[in-house]
């Protein structure tokens, strides 16, 4: 038994060596796969995650201070159409008034004028 006891004890220390390598292999790849990450991000024009947040939020403002403009610019359209309907009105009504003037009692015609 003491062969057997010392073939297990052999196989033992065989198999808690051969996890020792595999986890200090696994630790060595590990590192050096986070070293070729960081080697090819570094390479990367990529932007911090407060530098995003910020070009974010410059974004939003834009993008409220652009709808509030648009909103502007449709009242503004708006009362330049009822001012344009206003003026056209009038236009309309003082060129009626202006035609009665104009032709107040007189009568206007080639034959009676007497300059035939």
């Amino acid at each position: 038994m003491q062969t057997q006891n010392r073939l297990l004890d052999d196989l033992a220390r065989v198999a808690s060596g051969a996890l020792g390598v595999a986890t200090g292999m696994r630790s060595e790849v590990e590192s050096r796969l986070r070293e070729q990450f960081e080697r090819v991000i570094s390479q990367m024009d990529l932007v911090t995650r407060e530098e995003y947040e910020v070009v974010q939020a410059m974004a939003q403002k834009a993008r409220e201070e652009q709808e509030d403009m648009a909103e502007r610019l449709e009242r503004l359209e708006a009362r330049l159409a009822e001012l344009e309907a206003e003026n056209v009105a009038l236009t309309k009504a003082s060129g009626q008034q202006g035609q009665k003037k104009s032709s107040g009692g007189k009568k206007t015609g080639g034959s009676e004028s007497g300059e035939d």
